[in-house]
């Protein structure tokens, strides 16, 4: 019996580093990053998911200002989200850098849908450092809406990455289908 448990345990052993060397190894052998902003939880609750399905490192983007119930009051036009977003220009600031993205190959770059494409801190976080040469895979949460314009608008921010349109993700979205469409997405 003690000679079959300890049997019964090297097979797992075995099976959890096999799990654990192929996250290691990431989209065959690179470096990858799971960076998202969130004001609700959903998108955060998704790249937590992401991240851990594929073993890529997670990173927040954080606005310097926290986002109130009252600044995402779509239906107020002049709550900050609808400020910032009538204005394409707009540049919300962040509360956090990116220190090393020249170490990472590729990027999943998620965010929850506003009117109809990412919110403006995302181009903040692109704009804010040196992306060239990366391969950015966006991927969102919405209550409704599609990506829309989000990529075209995205590279406009980052223009020498090579941007890969996305999917809409629910906040209750599992780790494994994550890390299935993440592999299948960058071939």
């Amino acid at each position: 019996m003690i000679k079959m448990k300890k049997h019964l345990f090297l097979i797992v052993a075995a099976v959890v580093a096999m799990v654990c060397n192929l996250n290691a190894q990431n989209m065959e052998g690179k470096k990858v990053l799971v960076a998202y902003f969130s004001a609700t939880g959903n998108t955060a609750q998704v790249a937590q998911n992401l991240a851990q399905g594929i073993g890529a490192d997670l990173f927040e983007i954080k606005p310097e200002q926290a986002y109130t119930k009252a600044d995402l009051d779509w239906h107020d036009k002049q709550s900050r989200s609808s400020v910032e977003m009538a204005d394409k220009s707009s540049r919300p600031k962040m509360a956090n850098q990116l220190k090393d993205a020249a170490s990472y190959d590729i990027i999943y770059l998620g965010f929850p849908i506003w009117w109809y494409t990412a919110p403006t801190i995302v181009n903040t976080f692109l704009e804010s450092g040196d992306f060239s040469g990366k391969t950015i895979v966006l991927f969102a949460t919405s209550g409704g809406s599609r990506l829309g314009n989000t990529k075209s608008d995205l590279q406009k921010s980052a223009p020498k990455a090579t941007f890969i349109d996305g999917e809409i993700f629910s906040r209750n979205e599992d780790s494994a289908r994550l890390a299935n469409w993440a592999k299948r997405v960058v071939k």
